[in-house]
């Protein structure tokens, strides 16, 4: 009898030690895919040849706030004083309408910490134009804009 028992002990602690050790390999659960949209494009620059402008939005409109982040890379070309590129990370709100454009969705990027708000008008799903912060364009619109890469 001690036999049978001392068999059934071993095989139980081999199935719990079979237990222990995790799930076995299988198929595993899709990434979650964080949206991403990355505009380019070079501003006019008093003192240089332009600003090179990178702009990554992660997350849409639909996102909670928390999740909609921002990444923004200025690189000065041929500044007399080469000053070194701007980075910033933060977060971006989606902002309905403008007072001439009430059907305008503009898109506020907060830096964390210091740096600037910029505010970008969204002309379609490639365009984005930098506008003031009173959210009005400027005369060389065109000028200002970034595409959709």
């Amino acid at each position: 009898m001690h036999i049978r028992t001392l068999l059934a002990g071993s095989a139980m602690l081999a199935l719990l030690a079979g237990c222990a050790a995790g799930p076995t390999a299988g198929p595993e659960a899709p990434a979650t895919q964080i949206d991403e949209e990355r505009y380019q494009g070079t501003l006019p620059c008093r003192n240089c040849d332009g600003i090179d402008l990178d702009v990554v939005l992660m997350g849409d409109e639909q996102s909670q706030p928390q999740e909609r982040t921002f990444t923004l890379q200025a690189t000065y070309r041929a500044h007399p004083q080469n000053p070194p590129d701007e980075n910033y990370a933060g977060n971006w709100e989606v902002l309905n309408g403008t007072d001439k454009e009430p059907d305008a969705t503009v898109y506020e990027l907060t830096p964390d910490g210091e740096g600037q708000i910029y505010y970008f008008l969204r002309l379609d799903e490639g365009t984005l134009e930098l506008i003031d912060p009173e959210q009005r364009r400027f005369q060389n619109s065109e000028m200002l804009q970034l595409q959709r890469r």
